[in-house]
């Protein structure tokens, strides 16, 4: 089961399924209205008609990730994501997957920093046999001890693989461990090792008590079929579900940065130094939201972009070069730039270049290329979305818990409206380099020169 976190391409080797999901959205506007409806348990139910292929996307998003943890109790989130797949009285063991397997469809999930979302894509005649199987689930999981068990071991496996034994990805812990000091999302998404080994069915099953109720959570379905009479469906399997309490709030606020911080990680399986720098900027509810999102793409947006234009091509300080920042946060999350440094050249010297490249940012206006040609790639993410009912789905559940899926008609205007003064503004307001944090990744034996 897919495990995204959001961080840079040189600090981790996964794709963001959400940051695809958020960047391949199509605006949905008055030729393809969204029929939108809240039962009376609290069911958020969002239903898109695309008649062009006879499939659909079945997804349910719930709100809670790992943000909703708390200390001693991290990776419920995510241990509970692999026990939806473990079955209730109705359909034991595996016959969910077995299911939709058998019809020909796909199914997955993931746990993010603040979601869980699950998602089938089958054929459309089927459709309301994975909202029946979705609802049964919601509500009516075993959680049997013994799997709880089992369970654990694959848990435990995948975060060797991901991150113990993956130098880019402890990295990556480490840094977001160092970055945040008062926000839940200071920890891991899978959860500290300790953490993993002693979760229990008590604390499982009142996880899933508290956050896997029709109340917090989205239903989206995009596809080949009549909306109106579909709602009506998603009433009669969903509409009994008995609403929950209504989960705490997550209130925690990471405060300003007073000073750089730095962590030092060596690994006897990286092969080559790494380097990450990470500077604590708003989520999307902010106005500078836009303006960060397209420095990003003129940072980090291809070949022609600016970090591996200038530090990969011409100066060839670095082997890769990238940036990386989260719109769709929930709270105010991390801009990161990183890189690996070429042979033969510092860690040392790699900050330096990365740091310059901040400051011509601030000093020099991009040109005029540089800004259209990022705001046309974001652009483009979205147009080439409608080819897919997976990315309209997914974009319709990631905006409706930012706030409202409304707001995918807001995104490609606001990014159209920013400005060369913009990315000046924002790089002068959100980088000082004294209130950094670094992340350096070096093999076991190398010293900080490690790239000679």
């Amino acid at each position: 089961m897919p495990l995204p976190s959001r961080r840079p391409a040189a600090v981790a080797t996964a794709a963001f399924l959400l940051a695809a999901a958020l960047l391949t959205a199509v605006p949905i506007g008055a030729a393809t209205p969204v029929l939108e409806s809240t039962l009376d348990n609290g069911l958020r139910v969002l239903l898109l008609e695309d008649r062009r292929s006879p499939i659909v996307s079945v997804q349910v998003w719930y709100r809670v990730g790992s943000r909703n943890e708390r200390p001693g109790a991290t990776g419920l989130a995510h241990f509970l994501e692999h026990m939806m797949f473990k079955g209730t009285p109705t359909y034991g063991k595996g016959e969910f997957a077995r299911l939709v397997e058998g019809n020909g469809g796909r199914d997955n999930a993931f746990t993010t920093q603040d979601s869980t979302t699950y998602f089938v894509n089958i054929a459309a005649d089927k459709v309301e046999d994975i909202l029946r199987l979705e609802a049964d689930r919601m509500r009516n999981l075993l959680l049997d001890p013994k799997e709880i068990d089992s369970e654990r071991q694959v848990v435990m496996e995948e975060r060797r693989m991901r991150t113990e034994d993956n130098p880019d990805g402890l990295l990556a812990e480490e840094l977001m461990s160092t970055a945040f000091s008062a926000h839940p999302y200071q920890w891991p998404v899978i959860g500290w090792m300790a953490d993993i080994a002693r979760i229990n069915p008590v604390e499982l099953r009142a996880f899933y008590d508290l956050y896997y109720r029709p109340n917090n959570a989205v239903l989206v379905v995009v596809g080949d079929f009549a909306a109106p009479a579909l709602l009506e469906r998603v009433r009669v399997l969903f509409g009994l579900i008995p609403r929950g309490p209504e989960p705490p709030a997550v209130t925690a606020l990471e405060p300003p940065a007073r000073a750089e911080r730095r962590v030092t990680l060596r690994s006897p399986s990286a092969p080559l130094p790494g380097l990450a720098l990470t500077w604590l900027v708003p989520n999307h509810r902010s106005a500078d939201a836009p303006a960060l999102e397209v420095l990003e793409t003129v940072l980090s947006g291809g070949r022609a972009a600016r970090l591996h234009r200038r530090l990969v091509q011409e100066q060839r300080l670095a082997l890769d070069a990238d940036a990386d920042y989260s719109y769709g946060s929930l709270d105010p999350n991390l801009f990161w730039l990183s890189g690996r440094p070429a042979r033969g050249v510092s860690v040392e010297a790699l900050e330096r270049a990365l740091l310059e490249e901040l400051e011509r940012v601030k000093t020099e206006p991009v040109t005029d290329e540089e800004l259209e040609r990022a705001k046309n790639q974001i652009e483009a993410s979205f147009v080439w979305g409608q080819d897919s009912i997976y990315s309209r789905a997914s974009a319709l559940g990631r905006f409706e818990l930012m706030s409202s899926w409304r707001l995918l008609d807001q995104f490609v205007p606001l990014i159209r409206a920013v400005t060369a003064a913009d990315l000046q503004r924002v790089a002068r307001a959100y980088f000082p380099p004294d209130r950094k944090t670094v992340g350096i990744l070096l093999p076991e034996s190398d010293s900080p020169a490690a790239g000679k």
